[in-house]
């Protein structure tokens, strides 16, 4: 597995990053132990995730669980900010929140610190600067090494730099956003602003939810055991993308590797991450093979 520079951090990640949003929810605990031990023995060392996902801590509390003595070996990302219980008080970007919702997030994942730790969408109750003050604090503390954000708009990550800049603190080192060659409309007004200040793209839904996959086809029946991302993708919509994603088809490997890293797409942005993905289910052939792209084999 090949390895690039995680923006300006100074980290080395794979070329593949492992998502962890399954976790808790379709996957198991068991499930979860398979999938990891097939990443890691394919060679990826960065593994993304939320507090969030899994049922609100079911995804960081099994990854703790499952990583054990190997959390060294590899670079884990999480992110705060979406609720945390039904009422939707527990969410945000406040600095007794980040603090809060830290604390929490180390618990789960058993280990004394995090090597990204994201902002998962902006708050508008709260302002950057509280924010920004507050994950400086965790990087003094040694709870956090970098600090990232996600679903920012191009304006409001370029005024959090700015911001950062005026009252001399560590901007964003890296941006989560959904990119792939069905989704690229950060290309507009975030990606110049990623690209301009040396920051790591670190893109979601890599795979537009399965349909760069080519298994799903235009006019086909939907594949057993499948997961349509309905969610994902408003009514009327579906047939325009797969017969999108039939049109992206030249980009994908022959040997089913993942199609986003033979894309225009890859290496576009400076210390960029092409992709984190999200199993569904324990495949180790789907790992050897992604590993087989990766190394250019």
């Amino acid at each position: 597995m090949m390895k690039r520079a995680l923006g300006s951090t100074g980290l080395q990640v794979s070329d593949l990053g492992l998502g962890c949003n399954n976790f808790g929810g379709r996957l198991d605990s068991e499930r979860t132990g398979l999938v990891v031990d097939a990443a890691i023995a394919a060679g990826i060392t960065f593994i993304d995730m939320a507090d969030a996902y899994g049922n609100r801590g079911g995804s960081e509390r099994l990854l703790g669980e499952t990583l054990g003595s190997r959390r060294k070996d590899v670079v884990l990302a999480t992110k705060f900010g979406l609720p945390m219980d039904e009422a939707g008080r527990l969410k945000g970007a406040s600095r007794a929140y980040v603090m809060t919702a830290v604390e929490e997030s180390l618990k789960r994942l058993k280990t004394e610190w995090i090597d990204l730790y994201y902002l998962h969408r902006p708050d508008p109750a709260t302002p950057i600067e509280e924010t920004l003050r507050a994950l400086e604090d965790l990087v003094r503390q040694g709870k956090v090494r970098f600090t990232g954000c996600s679903n920012l708009s191009g304006p409001q990550l370029a005024d959090s730099i700015e911001v950062a800049r005026a009252q001399e603190l560590e901007p964003f080192a890296a941006a989560q956003d959904e990119y792939n060659l069905l989704s690229r409309g950060i290309e507009s007004d975030l990606l110049p602003v990623i690209e301009r200040h040396g920051m790591a793209l670190v893109p979601y839904f890599p795979l537009a939810s399965g349909l760069l996959t080519g298994k799903y086809r235009k006019g086909q029946p939907m594949p057993p055991g499948t997961r349509r991302p309905n969610s994902a993708f408003p009514r009327g919509s579906w047939e325009k993308r797969t017969s999108q994603s039939s049109s992206s088809s030249r980009y994908s490997a022959p040997s089913g590797a993942a199609p986003c890293c033979n894309s225009p797409l890859a290496g576009c942005c400076r210390g960029a991450v092409l992709p984190a993905l999200s199993p569904a289910r324990p495949r180790r052939s789907r790992c050897s093979r992604m590993q087989k792209h990766s190394d250019g084999k």
